[in-house]
């Protein structure tokens, strides 16, 4: 069975509605999908009745922006409840800081001579309560600032390039709990992409476990395959199960199209037991 745990639709910045990813993955031999929309869930309906239609299993998930010690992080909670008062308001909450994020990024391109930044994100953004860095940067690339939305990373939006703009997301304890309190599980999303040495990643770690998190993605579409026994051998090392996920945002787009990632490496534990 190919499993993918990690993606997102225009509910958030994805490229396709919950019901053309839903396709997109079963066309793909996808029989087990989470959709993790960035701190939203609205969309987790219309991916359950495509999933239905289509014979694939759908886990309700979420991806939640995480501030640790000046670091962002991405925090997946899957088979959570997306009906859950204490995750629905908090999630509130993180959309309503993006907006406020949205337009200082749009006044650090302006000062590096990139105008209209912000009216060409909205553009793209089909939810208008989640504008996100995905957003700037197809407008980055519709606009001619660079060639594709890797490149626009590598040169703007990302810490000490323009566009950059720092924010205090929510809490690792806040997100953990949300998603346990929701009856999901937490999982520390492409551990591989943060800027962290090994003693700040065994502080994480530690801090994850004791919150109550279960799993670290080994097998995720930033990670190379190298990274994959890294982290393989970390989830071993600290008693975390493993997730496999393409963090798919579009054709085009990324490194991994939804349901291509490899399966994972010889003694991991599948955190997908837990559900």
């Amino acid at each position: 069975m190919i499993v993918d745990l990690h993606c997102h639709s225009t509910c958030s910045d994805g490229l396709l509605s919950p019901t053309a990813l839903v396709e997109r993955a079963a066309m793909n031999k996808v029989g087990l999908l989470a959709l993790t929309d960035h701190d939203e869930v609205s969309g987790l309906e219309e991916a359950q009745i495509a999933a239905a239609q289509w014979g694939l299993r759908l886990i309700p998930g979420v991806e939640i922006s995480v501030e640790w010690e000046s670091t962002t992080l991405h925090i997946v909670g899957l088979n959570i409840n997306p009906l859950d008062e204490t995750l629905v308001m908090g999630l509130l909450g993180i959309r309503q800081g993006r907006e406020e994020r949205a337009q200082r990024m749009d006044k650090s391109l302006e000062a590096a001579g990139i105008s209209g930044a912000l009216a060409g994100a909205r553009r793209y953004a089909k939810n208008p309560q989640l504008l996100s860095r995905s957003h700037f940067a197809r407008y980055l690339v519709e606009a001619g600032h660079a060639r594709d939305t890797n490149a626009v990373f590598r040169n703007y939006l990302t810490l000490g390039k323009p566009g950059f703009v720092a924010h205090l997301w929510t809490t690792l304890a806040e997100a953990v709990s949300w998603i346990r309190l929701s009856g999901g599980v937490a999982v520390i999303a492409h551990p591989g992409r943060y800027d962290i040495n090994q003693q700040k990643c065994d502080r994480l770690l530690n801090e994850f476990i004791a919150l109550g998190g279960k799993a670290i993605e080994v097998v995720t579409g930033s990670h190379s395959p190298e990274e994959f026994v890294v982290w393989a051998k970390y989830a071993k090392r600290f008693g975390l199960k493993a997730s496999v996920g393409s963090d798919f945002h579009g054709p085009g787009e990324g490194y991994r199209d939804i349901g291509n990632v490899p399966v994972l490496p010889a003694g991991c534990e599948p955190i997908w037991t837990e559900f």
